[in-house]
This record gives structure tokens, sequence and C-alpha cells, in this order.
């Protein structure tokens, strides 16, 4: 089997919801161009292109739930829907969908954790979807904590998302990025940056057997490996302000090992220069497929496509890419497809 980890749906019930309570009213009409997204008759349609053996993970598409609407009630409502309508796809499509990962109102770090528990219990999510900050929060603060400790008791895997918007600027001396350079090269930052705050909290120290996949291979990361390795092997040289010689002393690792610990996945838009430079990093036992459908340029099934296509053609052996595939995800989430 070929399954899919990562890519994005918006449940019916759950777009109806999200149509009537959104606030950027703006970003509705992108999504309405993309039938792929919301109607099922037309993802089932374009799925058959890769045939039976081609499965998918279903994950909430952006944006993040806690950025849809401030109302409190609201945000806790639209996650428990978003989840309950993700089990109902998976419970109504097992063929075609295995597992669902959960979405949480992680502006409400409290009942995020109630949320991630019942998805996981009582509904059978397979992983939870965690986004590099929430609501500009990052995610090394002590009140989320609690979320990544219950994730780890639950053995449920978190896929880490990017998540930033053209109100964030490219300059200080702007209000707004421009050219959508908040999304193309903002959203690899944002993922980095979020791995590298985790790395430094000690994370992986408290809770070494946490699994966080990265999108879109690990972002920056791997591209950057001499930067990650020599580079934060000096980390403190470059700051007068803050003693991180000590933290970077007292950590039982270099820096570079535990960038290491993080799993991937494939969704790099059909690049196969990126897909070897991120296989070689996190090494095929921690790179798991992923196509990041439907937001290319045919609503759907072209990164799919291509996906599997430099997958097929790399050169490695096929005890690897079988791993790929299915054999790293079903390690991911502790259950046989």
């Amino acid at each position: 089997m070929k399954i899919d980890v990562f890519n994005h749906i918006f449940p019916k019930r759950f777009f109806e919801r999200l149509q009537q309570v959104v606030v950027n009213k703006g970003a509705v009409k992108r999504w309405l161009n993309i039938p792929f997204l919301y109607d099922l008759d037309v993802r089932f349609r374009k799925l058959e292109e890769f045939g039976p053996e081609y499965r998918q993970i279903l994950s909430l598409s952006a944006p993040p739930i806690e950025s849809i609407n401030p109302d409190r009630g609201i945000t806790l409502d639209l996650a428990k829907l978003a989840n309950d309508s993700m089990a109902g796809l998976v419970r109504d499509h097992r063929d075609r969908f295995p597992g669902f990962i959960a979405s949480l109102p992680l502006s409400l770090p409290e009942e995020s954790v109630a949320e991630l528990e019942r998805a996981v219990t009582q509904l059978g999510a397979v992983g939870v979807q965690l986004f590099s900050n929430v609501n500009g929060l990052p995610l090394d603060e002590p009140r989320f904590h609690p979320l990544f400790e219950a994730a780890n008791r639950l053995r449920c895997p978190i896929l880490l998302h990017p998540a930033r918007g053209a109100g964030f600027a490219d300059y200080a001396s702007e209000q707004k990025s421009k050219y959508e350079i908040w999304w193309t090269f903002g959203w690899p930052y944002e993922t980095s940056v979020a791995m590298q705050r985790l790395v430094f909290s000690r994370l992986f120290d408290r809770l070494p057997d946490i699994r966080i996949v990265a999108h879109h291979l690990g972002a920056m990361i791997p591209y950057f490996e001499g930067r990650i390795g020599y580079g934060l092997d000096q980390l403190g040289t470059r700051t007068s302000d803050e003693d991180y010689g000590t933290l970077l002393a007292s950590l039982p690792r270099r820096p570079y090992d535990y960038f290491k610990m993080f799993w991937a996945d494939t969704a790099v838009f059909g690049s196969r220069a990126a897909t070897e430079c991120g296989l070689k990093f996190f090494g095929a036992d921690q790179v798991v497929f992923a196509s990041d459908a439907p937001f290319d340029p045919e609503g759907g099934p072209l990164y799919i496509r291509e996906t599997l296509k430099i997958i097929e053609a790399l050169d490695i052996s096929d005890t690897d890419r079988r791993k790929i595939y299915q054999g790293n995800a079903e390690r991911l989430f502790n259950r046989i497809f």
C-alpha cells in the first residue's frame, strides 16, 4: 500500500459551519475553488488514478482552528465537529481513509488535552496536528507542555504544520508580506523555528519517545545541516545578553542529534532534489510518504502523482521504498493498515 500521511480535507459538516463563523471571509473563495477539499465525489473520482493501494490519512486543512474565530465556544465546537466528522469519514470509507489526524483548539490548552484524549481513545485518531505557532505563541511555552505530555502518554504522533499569514511582514518597515513570501519562504522558516525552539526547550530530553513529523521534509533543516551541526555547536558565541553557552553545555546530546529525532514527510511539491536531501538527512526509517494534496495547480492529483513518480525513481532499495510508502507509517501510528 501507499499510505499518504499528510493531505488535507474539509469534512462537509465542518466546512458548512466554517463558512458561517470564519472571520476572514475572503479565504472561503479559494477553498470553494478546490472541490477536492470538501466534495467527496470529486476526491474519489480523482483518486481513481492511483489505484486501490493508495490510501489517505486525513488531516484538516489550514487555517488553524484557533484562528478561525476568537470566540472560545466556537473554537471548541469547531474542534469537536472536525474530529467527529473525520472519524465518520474513516468509519464510512476505511478502504480509502484508514485513519485521521486529530485537530485541537490550541488557544485553549487545557481543553486541547481533553479533546486529544477524546479523539484518540474514543474516536480512534491516529495522530494530532499542531501548528508552528498558536496565534503567535511559540509551542515551547509552558502552557503547552501538558499537551506534549498527553501526546506522548497516548503514543500519539504529532504532525507539525506551518502557520503564517500575510500579516507577518517581510521587513520591519512594512505592514504585510508581499508576493506571498509569507508562504513560499515563511512556512519553511516557521517549521524550522518551531523545531529549534522545541530542541532547546529540551522537549526530547523530557519526552525521548515522542514522535514529531516535520511537514515538507523537515522544511529548511536538511539543507542547513551544516548550520545546525557545527554552527549550533557554537551556540552562545554570538549572543551577549543571554548565557546560551551554559545551556549548550548542559545538553546530553549535540543540537544536531536532536534534529535527527524528528520524522519528516515527502511533501515537497514535486522536487526530487529536496526529496533526496531530506531523505539523506532523516534516513529511510524516519520519512513517510505524503503529498500535501489538494493544493496543487490541478486541485488534487498533481502533487500525489509527482511525489509517487519521484519515490519510484529514487536510487534506493525496494525495502526502503516499502518503508516510505507503508512500513514507516505503521511504525509511526502504531498500527497495521
